[in-house]
């Protein structure tokens, strides 16, 4: 009792209330004990998984081959992009200062500086000093030429560009699709940029109308049953086995059957075949019966066909998203199809590719001259030269140099 009251005063005050107690005040410092917990015992929170970080496939199912696509892509963003713009500018030369503000239509990320990432590729771009004192940049001689031979590739390749289009508005719902969409997907197609004029040049196969609120729509005129077999059919009168292995419909069946492997393969099977054609009218089926989920897959195998590289990502997919029938299940339903598609890059922005149409090696198979020339052309944007030697990093666009970097 003596300590307790060495330590302590007791302090009586004028108590209105009986109920309340006397107040005890200590008169120790109580800065010595623990208020906060150690950071060995705290619990780090982990950041969830986001859509935009997230890979489609896990890493012990990646295929590397597919992964290295994209991020080929990624490092000639800039190059593809800058060349697509500038060749639309009336005399193909575009002011500095104006440039570090379209960092969107450029390809290069927001907050650098424009003149690095045209640094990088010194035998597709050059820069002036003009008489106001202001830098511009254009292309070189050299990518003078690459474009010259371009438009004749593209002249080249006019016929089959117009049959790719006849195809796509076949395969789409009311045999309409607005001009803007076709434009805003064309490199995809390797549909030229003044595709909008040769349309007219084939009166026999489009017709081009103004809707109410100024949409120009491109309508198809004839229809070709020719055209209307898609590869997947043409493939199965070749190699019967090889199509009814290229999609797979699983079928839920009670524990009572008790089917073994075989059996439950068999069954699957009898749901894969006979497909839908995806030039049949798929508004007209049940939105998810399985001729419709069929009809879905064999829209986008054979939208991936008709394009250069035989994939598309999923703004291109949602593009045609109405015009194809398709759902907001679509990135769900082809992840259930390993055998004919493959989804690389992250859940926001995916791509699909068309397994058949890649080596082994990740190399397409059969590759159209538009590929071939822009392979080609690719080489030559990213080749640089220092210390009297002249190099490329097509092959390893990962190595790092000198003067290299992600664009």
């Amino acid at each position: 009792m003596a300590f307790y009251r060495l330590f302590t005063t007791i302090t009586k005050k004028p108590n209105p209330s009986p109920l309340k107690p006397f107040t005890i005040t200590p008169t120790y410092s109580t800065s010595f004990l623990i208020t906060k917990t150690p950071k060995s015992q705290t619990k780090t929170r982990t950041k969830k998984p986001s859509p935009r970080t997230k890979h489609v496939q896990h890493e012990s199912q990646r295929i590397q081959h597919f992964e290295n696509i994209l991020n080929r892509d990624t490092h000639f963003r800039f190059f593809y992009k800058t060349k697509d713009y500038l060749s639309k500018q009336p005399q193909q030369v575009l002011c500095l200062d104006d440039a570090g503000k379209l960092y969107r239509e450029l390809g290069f990320p927001r907050g650098r500086k424009v003149i690095k990432f045209i640094q990088r590729h010194p035998l597709v771009f050059e820069t002036y000093r003009h008489l106001n004192d202001k830098i511009w940049f254009g292309f070189s001689e050299v990518m003078e030429r690459f474009l010259e031979e371009e438009e004749r590739v593209v002249e080249e390749m006019e016929v089959k560009r117009v049959e790719v289009v006849r195809k796509l508005l076949m395969m789409s719902k009311e045999k309409r699709i607005p001009l803007s969409k076709i434009y805003h997907c064309r490199s995809l197609f390797g549909i030229p940029e003044n595709f909008r004029d040769w349309v007219r040049k084939y009166p026999e196969y489009f017709n081009t109308v103004v809707e109410e609120d100024g949409k120009r729509v491109l309508e198809l005129v004839k229809w070709d049953p020719k055209l209307a077999v898609s590869a997947l059919e043409r493939e199965f009168m070749v190699d019967e086995d090889k199509a009814k292995k290229a999609f797979q419909f699983k079928v839920k069946h009670g524990k009572m059957l008790d089917l073994g492997e075989q059996d439950e393969k068999k069954l699957n099977l009898l749901n894969t075949l006979p497909l839908v054609s995806p030039y049949s009218d798929g508004s007209r089926l049940d939105l998810w019966t399985l001729e419709a989920e069929k009809y879905r897959v064999g829209v986008i195998h054979e939208f991936l066909n008709l394009t250069l590289e035989k994939r598309a990502s999923i703004h291109h997919i949602v593009e045609f998203k109405e015009e194809l029938s398709l759902t907001k299940h679509t990135y769900a339903m082809l992840l259930k199809q390993p055998r004919s598609f493959y989804l690389a890059g992250t859940e926001m922005n995916w791509v699909v590719f068309l397994k058949d149409a890649y080596g082994e090696d990740g190399v397409l198979i059969d590759k159209d001259p538009q590929v071939l020339f822009n392979e080609r052309q690719a080489k030559t944007g990213t080749r640089l030269t220092y210390d009297g030697l002249l190099c490329t990093r097509w092959e390893t666009p990962n190595s790092k140099d000198a003067s290299s970097g992600s664009v």
